[in-house]
């Protein structure tokens, strides 16, 4: 397509684009009400860039598939909705736990069960974290435009490729279904992480080594080398262990990936006045009504400042604590019942410092508008 004037893109094309773009050549799926559109375009782009696309019978078969497919060295992905995801837990704990590079995209909609499945929710973030039993700390991005649902799904397959492991794209029925004119980048300034191919010998491979960086190489099923693939804890050969020392190992190992690089996984946006007394925290198509609530502000000479994570998991802690510690109001707006200020109130909670955490909720399948926002931040001021 013609990359240099603005294409009218909906939401969830871009996140279709974006993810062929990283060199996704494995889609599995099954249809589900507000994240259609991305298997639709997948089964028709895939074939013709020499990739494959499954129509999968239900969603565990579709989690399994992109599984099976990045052991044999594909760049795999599958797009559904929360029900879907309810489904996959226990496919993406697997994924974690074999620590195998693979991409789930959640188009969030009202819940639980099948809810309000064509209207917009954000009611599956602590989802995304806590979705599969165990310690697995979990990598979601959470776009707030249609260009970001494309840039954020390339960043999602590099990271998944990067540390090895699920990662989730959230995005909702409101942004998966809009429309706005995006100005893609032409590839060659798109940047691609390819996985790690070993190049030793395959009698000196471990399949789950530790490293500083813990960025591993891989072996795919075909190449030569030999390791064990299982759900139970393991050695760093992927053989079943039950010894302390290398079950301890293994577990740091699915922490630290995460927890020492922080740096590099977590993205905020910082919109409005620094200097403001007031802030708002919020994410997603929530994040647009708070930007156009600073923008009235703003006109009537009121500083705010929005402070929106665009990596959700691992929640943004050192920011919410250098831009939210020393504000006198904050203002949580978002499409569930307070998952978001459950954080808030985790980092910001123990603090001697006075202030007002105001929460805005929404769980009608409407969206919050910016009225609403400068109204709470009225009434509690």
């Amino acid at each position: 397509m013609e990359r240099k004037k603005p294409v009218l893109m909906q939401g969830n094309e871009a996140v279709a684009r974006g993810a062929v773009d990283a060199g996704i050549n494995f889609f599995a799926g099954y249809p589900i009400t507000p994240s259609t559109e991305i298997t639709e375009f997948m089964s028709r782009e895939l074939p013709r860039r020499g990739g494959v696309f499954l129509q999968m019978e239900d969603e565990i078969a579709s989690i399994a598939a992109i599984i099976g497919a990045s052991l044999a060295g594909a760049k795999s992905m599958t797009a559904t909705s929360g029900p879907g995801i309810s489904l996959m837990a226990e496919g993406i704990g697997y994924a974690k736990m074999i620590e195998q590079p693979c991409v789930v995209v959640n188009v969030m909609r009202g819940g639980p069960s099948t809810g309000l499945p064509t209207q917009p929710s954000q009611a599956d973030i602590q989802q995304a974290r806590w979705c599969n039993h165990g310690d697995a700390p979990a990598i979601a991005l959470y776009p707030s435009s249609v260009l970001e649902c494309y840039e954020l799904t390339i960043r999602a397959v590099n990271l998944a490729e990067k540390y090895r492991t699920c990662v989730m794209v959230l995005s909702d029925a409101m942004l998966g279904h809009m429309r706005e004119p995006v100005n893609l980048p032409d590839l060659e300034h798109v940047n691609i992480i390819e996985r790690i191919k070993p190049t030793i010998p395959p009698e000196w491979y471990k399949h789950y080594p530790d490293n500083a960086k813990y960025r591993a190489p891989l072996a795919s099923f075909g190449d030569g080398y030999r390791f064990h693939v299982t759900g139970l804890a393991h050695d760093d050969l992927g053989f079943p262990t039950t010894r302390p020392d290398e079950v301890d190992r293994m577990m740091k190992r699915l922490k630290n990936k995460i927890s020492q690089n922080i740096e590099d996984l977590v993205q905020v946006e910082l919109f409005g006045d620094e200097s403001a007394r007031i802030a708002i925290f919020a994410a997603g198509i929530t994040a647009r009504a708070a930007k156009a609530a600073i923008e009235i502000a703003h006109q009537h000479g009121k500083k705010l400042l929005l402070v929106r994570p665009l990596t959700i998991w691992p929640f943004p802690d050192e920011a919410v604590h250098t831009y939210l510690s020393d504000k006198k109001m904050i203002i949580v707006p978002e499409l569930n019942q307070g998952q978001l200020s459950i954080e808030i109130k985790r980092i910001l909670g123990k603090s001697k410092k006075t202030r007002k955490i105001v929460e805005v909720h929404k769980v009608t399948g409407e969206l919050i508008t910016p009225e609403e926002i400068l109204k709470a931040m009225k009434e509690d001021n």
